[in-house]
């Protein structure tokens, strides 16, 4: 019986999130299995295609630099720089020239100052802070019953919502971006489009159940602070 004393129901609440996350990794992973082996008809590679995507829209500026892992892709905005993994590089597949296009999409972004991205990059360090610091202040005051401390971190982790909200917009748009630029360039044909598409929409579902994520853990916190101050 002492054990069910502490026994925490509403972590309940995140179960929906969890299996969401799940799932979303799997199909990801699977997605992007599948069309790895599916080679892009213009022959082109992922990184050539990124640097005709990046010339076409004038950023010649942007370097393109090959890093280790698979799929940890990403544009940095402060050093102007696209990078691609080892399975994205060098490879024609329809999904590597997807990615790669997204990531370019990132950089055209960054280019036209668009809107949700320049808010994001304005959450990041908040948010960094806000993810270190929440827990320890709700766990701390939920300890000594310092309530204006709870609040504070869930004020911190607020923040860490904000930036997984914001993101959503940024990695969507990123890959509309990618979509257009890789037909409109005649980089894919329309069917290698829309199995482009499905690995994007599959890479999508990680960032929805990351918010969702957090949506429900702030959730959650909230109830747990209103229950101890009740």
């Amino acid at each position: 019986m002492p054990g069910f004393y502490y026994y925490d129901w509403t972590m309940i609440i995140l179960l929906p999130a969890i299996i969401l996350t799940i799932y979303a990794q799997a199909k990801v992973s699977s997605t992007y299995k599948k069309y790895a082996k599916v080679r892009a008809r213009s022959g082109l590679n992922a990184a050539e295609v990124a640097r005709r995507l990046l010339d076409s829209s004038g950023l010649d500026n942007v370097r393109i630099e090959q890093v280790g892992g698979k799929l940890t892709d990403h544009y940095d905005p402060r050093s102007k720089v696209l990078r691609l993994s080892d399975s994205t590089y060098g490879s024609s597949s329809v999904a590597a020239l997807g990615v790669a296009a997204h990531e370019a999409g990132h950089a055209m972004q960054d280019a036209e100052s668009y809107g949700p991205m320049k808010f994001r990059s304005v959450l990041a360090p908040v948010a960094q802070f806000g993810s270190s610091a929440a827990w320890i202040l709700i766990i701390l005051g939920l300890a000594l019953s310092a309530f204006n401390l709870v609040g504070i971190g869930i004020i911190c982790f607020g923040a860490v919502v904000l930036f997984q909200v914001v993101t959503l917009p940024v990695e969507m748009n990123a890959s509309n971006r990618a979509l257009l630029a890789l037909e409109s360039g005649g980089f894919l044909a329309e069917d290698e489009i829309a199995q482009t598409n499905k690995v994007l929409r599959a890479a999508a579902l990680t960032y929805i159940a990351a918010a969702l994520v957090s949506i429900l853990q702030l959730l959650r916190l909230l109830m747990i602070f209103s229950g101890r101050r009740n």
